[in-house]
């Protein structure tokens, strides 16, 4: 007899029987179902509120600025840099100045690396004024995450701040108005971002992605479209960005470039794997100090 012919030979090998075709069966089923299957929803950690204190009094506003965190370069002194409160500052200050406004994060100004950013920014002869959100007394803290209306409060409390803080740098002989700069970062940031007044020449935003996610009900980003800003974030941001497995947003980028596709006067920087806190990193310093001369050359 003669041999099967190659193309019988490989049909004979192949045809499967009837156990392994059932089998087969039940294997694509099965993947079927685990595809079509919810995937299971990452729990996001317990969240607590403490304190009550949601909206600013007659005295925490003025303790709001009072006690400030301002440092002056010497060129505004004629001798040392002046680091302290807003109310014992020296008098005869040469100007007028530029001045960043810099909104702090939920730890408040207790964050020693506030203080070594506006000691370096003193070196680059810009003077800078941190308002005390803290000078309210029971201020409500977190851990996040809480509500989003926990956080809507903040953002609010925050906004009044820079309104506060604009408003006592106008009454001063030394702060040049047409160089101020509004600048801060998370929970500072984000209220640096909402912001809707006119007073400042350009904005810095670290640590905030100017998108929806857990923290905002809308990210409502409010920077003018001709108006210089500059966002510094981490590509590994512990809150803001999609290494955040509870940050709400599947689409999110974790930055603001998406907000600021329109703005010509605006740059992303991107710092990979760094932490949540980036203000003194030499990768976050060197676009700051470009920004901030571009802008408030006298």
């Amino acid at each position: 007899s003669r041999p099967p012919n190659s193309r019988t030979s490989l049909a004979m090998q192949t045809t499967p029987s009837p156990r392994s075709r059932t089998l087969g069966l039940s294997l694509l089923l099965s993947a079927l179902l685990c595809a079509c299957a919810p995937m299971a929803q990452v729990q996001p950690p317990q969240g607590e509120v403490k304190g009550s204190a949601l909206v600013h009094t007659e005295a925490s506003a003025r303790n709001v600025v009072a006690n400030a965190q301002l440092v002056l370069p010497a060129s505004a002194t004629g001798g040392a840099i002046y680091t302290g409160a807003f109310k014992d500052a020296p008098s005869g200050l040469r100007g007028p100045m530029p001045v960043v406004v810099f909104m702090h994060g939920s730890s408040g100004l207790s964050l020693k690396a506030i203080a070594e950013w506006q000691q370096w920014l003193a070196t680059q002869g810009i003077a800078s004024f941190a308002p005390d959100s803290f000078a309210l007394p029971d201020r409500v803290t977190y851990k996040s995450p809480v509500g989003k209306d926990v956080y809507a409060k903040i953002l609010a409390l925050r906004d009044a701040e820079i309104t506060l803080a604009a408003k006592a740098l106008s009454g001063t002989p030394w702060a040049d108005s047409r160089r101020l700069v509004l600048a801060g970062t998370s929970e500072g940031g984000a209220a640096v971002a909402r912001y809707q007044g006119g007073e400042f020449a350009g904005r810095v935003i670290f640590s905030w992605s100017c998108e929806d996610n857990y923290f905002v009900q809308s990210h409502a980003t409010a920077v003018p479209a001709d108006q210089p800003v500059l966002n510094v974030m981490s590509t590994a941001d512990p809150f803001f960005s999609p290494t955040n497995s509870w940050l709400g947003n599947p689409a999110a980028q974790g930055h603001c470039g998406r907000a600021f596709k329109d703005h010509k006067n605006a740059s992303v920087v991107l710092i990979p794997g760094a932490p949540h806190t980036l203000i003194n990193l030499p990768a976050a310093r060197q676009p700051v100090q470009g920004f901030l001369q571009a802008i408030l050359k006298p």
